[in-house]
């Protein structure tokens, strides 16, 4: 791929999130009728993050924490198992009725039982990050960062994760660090701030070398015009995005990579799943194939960083395609919302279809 990597830079993806704990009922039950769940720590952007970590790249989660809280505890040590340092103010409380970290309450579903997925993020400590948090010009100039990742969750989130964002961009591009955004439109995150966040995310992705959305999802954070969303199979899906990205290109040149995963629900424990990637003047498509579905979370997470860390690698745009949507699927295959890869061959074994035992 032809990406500027700075190659001197400490961290490898850096990411602004608001960090929080998922619970997920144990064998595939629903949440109303289960008494045992597994808790995990999460956030969109380190799930991300995750691939490259797991593969020896050093990252960089910047967020916020409850001071003393032991579920901030809990992330910080997950955070670390996972090989994901974190730099973040640590805030009081201030109560009962305080700050806390967010709660993501989600079942895995079953068959033709869909997943269900349910947001406690009230008093949540993440929608107060601040620029002013971080020594900027330490991380991005003195100590470097080769790629920042930004979500659109944490980018409208408040309007203190948007100016955020925006100054984290801003000096991104100041310090020579490629920025990838992925604009994950979220109604309820949306509503009574569409004219703020039209135009924060339209300066976002001026900023960006790497843009990953769908066809709705440009045309509900961007303003382009496109199909209705929803309803399309994946063949039409295809072509839909195809002729978005043309419209994108045109107003935002400064991208040199386009993508987007694809998605049909068979069941919940059955997707087709596929991948499509604009760079280097060409599309690349992984057409749609069936795999095996533990837990939908973080797929399309998972897409992203196995995208980015092609793009570390320097290599070519279809080989980052492929690398991008293996590492969608080892995510799918797991309970967790983040994929961890023991190393580059099993994503690969996953991408050539090769499920035989490893001795």
């Amino acid at each position: 791929m032809d990406c500027n990597i700075r190659e001197t830079a400490r961290y490898a993806i850096a990411c602004p999130t608001s960090m929080g704990v998922r619970i997920t009922p144990a064998d595939r039950m629903a949440v109303h009728n289960s008494s045992q769940f597994y808790l995990q720590a999460t956030s969109a952007e380190t799930n991300v993050l995750n691939i490259a970590a797991s593969l020896g790249r050093p990252c960089l989660a910047l967020t916020k924490f409850v001071e003393g809280s032991p579920i901030a505890a809990f992330i910080q040590a997950q955070l670390r198992a996972r090989s994901i340092a974190y730099e973040g103010r640590s805030v009081p409380q201030g109560g009962p009725w305080g700050f806390r970290h967010q709660f993501n309450i989600a079942d895995s579903g079953f068959g033709l039982r869909a997943p269900r997925v349910w947001n406690d993020r009230a008093g949540e400590v993440g929608r107060t990050l601040s620029a002013d948090d971080f020594d900027l010009d330490r991380i991005f100039g003195r100590e470097g960062i080769a790629i920042l990742h930004l979500s659109g969750l944490i980018a409208a989130m408040s309007p203190e994760t948007t100016q955020c964002c925006l100054a984290l961009a801003r000096t991104a591009r100041q310090y020579g660090t490629l920025v990838s955004f992925d604009l994950n439109y979220r109604a309820t995150f949306w509503k009574g701030r569409e004219e703020e966040l039209s135009q924060a995310f339209s300066e976002l992705a001026a900023c960006a070398d790497i843009l990953v959305g769908n066809e709705e999802d440009f045309q509900l954070c961007l303003g382009f015009r496109g199909p209705e969303a929803g309803g399309k199979d994946l063949s039409a899906k295809i072509e839909n995005f195809k002729a978005m990205i043309e419209q994108v290109r045109a107003r935002y040149p400064n991208a040199k990579m386009y993508a987007t995963t694809l998605r049909q629900v068979v069941s919940a424990n059955e997707h087709l799943w596929g991948a499509i990637l604009w760079a280097e003047g060409s599309w690349f498509v992984e057409q749609p194939r069936p795999i095996p579905v533990m837990d939908r979370i973080g797929g399309g997470d998972g897409f992203s960083g196995g995208l980015l860390y092609g793009v570390l690698r320097g290599w070519e745009a279809e080989r980052c395609l492929q690398f991008g949507w293996a590492s969608g699927v080892l995510a799918a295959s797991s309970l967790n919302d983040y994929a961890e890869p023991a190393d580059e061959k099993q994503i690969w074994d996953i991408y050539a279809g090769n499920a035989r035992v490893q001795r």
